[in-house]
């Protein structure tokens, strides 16, 4: 507690004070209920006694009591009335607490977004902004390359299988194995590869005849 507290005291909100002005009306309110039923009981035994006394023939015992009554009913009517204008005034008080609430609900709001506005970079954001999109249309650029390129490699290798499955279902269809007739080879195809075969042996026994005469000369110059 500051000095200033302890010498003046606490000084009270004016939303604390509405508070304190809520709490007084609505126990008058709850005090005036009670004094309300009280009259109310009291007005109901009045009526039992009067209407007793009528039969009994106590006429001016009755008249008393009769006016007893009307005075009880008017002070039920006046606590009525009282009552509804303490209610008028807490929900005014009530109404008036909300406002402030809310006003200072906004003045928080308010300077939140202030300091969010104050914040922001705008340029910094355009920055970034035009960076991002740059940025996200290289990615794109990049992933359409990459995705034709992957088009290209699938694309030959299917053809080829659909080539094959072609040929295979032709072939099929006409009872020739493609397989079989792949690997079997024309008669002049065939003669090609044996005359070419025959030559190539020639050479290798002409290449060892002439290393055999070679080394048999030798030995004989030798021997001389």
């Amino acid at each position: 507690m500051s000095l200033m507290e302890w010498v003046f005291g606490k000084q009270i909100t004016p939303q604390e004070r509405l508070k304190m002005n809520q709490r007084s009306l609505q126990r008058a309110m709850r005090e005036l209920d009670r004094e309300k039923r009280k009259l109310e009981q009291q007005e109901t035994k009045l009526v039992s006694e009067i209407r007793k006394m009528c039969k009994n023939g106590q006429i001016k015992q009755a008249k008393i009591k009769s006016k007893d009554l009307i005075r009880t009913k008017n002070y039920v009517k006046k606590f009525d009335v009282m009552s509804t204008k303490l209610n008028m005034i807490n929900l005014r008080i009530q109404t008036i607490r909300s406002s402030d609430l809310m006003t200072k609900s906004l003045r928080e709001a308010t300077g939140l977004l202030n300091a969010m506005n104050r914040g922001i970079n705008l340029p910094q954001l355009q920055k970034i902004s035009m960076e991002f999109e740059k940025q996200n249309e290289m990615m794109d650029q990049k992933q359409e390359m990459m995705d034709d390129a992957l088009d290209d490699v699938f694309e030959e290798e299917d053809e080829e299988e659909e080539a094959d499955e072609f040929l295979n279902q032709i072939m099929d269809e006409i009872g020739v194995d493609l397989k079989n007739k792949l690997n079997t080879n024309t008669p002049e195809e065939n003669l090609e590869q044996n005359t070419l075969q025959e030559a190539q042996n020639e050479d290798s026994n002409r290449v060892a005849i002439g290393a055999d005469n070679d080394l048999q000369a030798r030995l004989d110059s030798l021997k001389r």
